[in-house]
């Protein structure tokens, strides 16, 4: 801890970038644990959602689950 906030260490990253969007996975850890933060950047603007590492396996089914649905639709004309 420094100053009394927590520090993060950064285990592992990866970038895509998806039309405009700048989207990057960090597989990060705390005293707390590990989490994966997933932070969408579009025009300067930041966004991030938290899973903690407890949550990657279902995270990760439920993403399968939706990708698979999305794959089924017909084509947007």
């Amino acid at each position: 801890m420094e100053n009394g906030q927590t520090v993060d260490v950064q285990l592992q990253t990866h970038s895509i970038r998806v039309e405009r969007k700048h989207i990057t996975f960090d597989l990060r850890e705390n005293p707390r644990g590990r989490f994966l933060r997933i932070t969408e950047e579009v025009g300067g603007r930041r966004d991030a959602v938290i899973v903690p590492a407890s949550g990657l396996e279902e995270f990760r089914q439920a993403l399968d689950k939706i990708i698979a649905y999305a794959k089924s639709l017909p084509e947007k004309p």
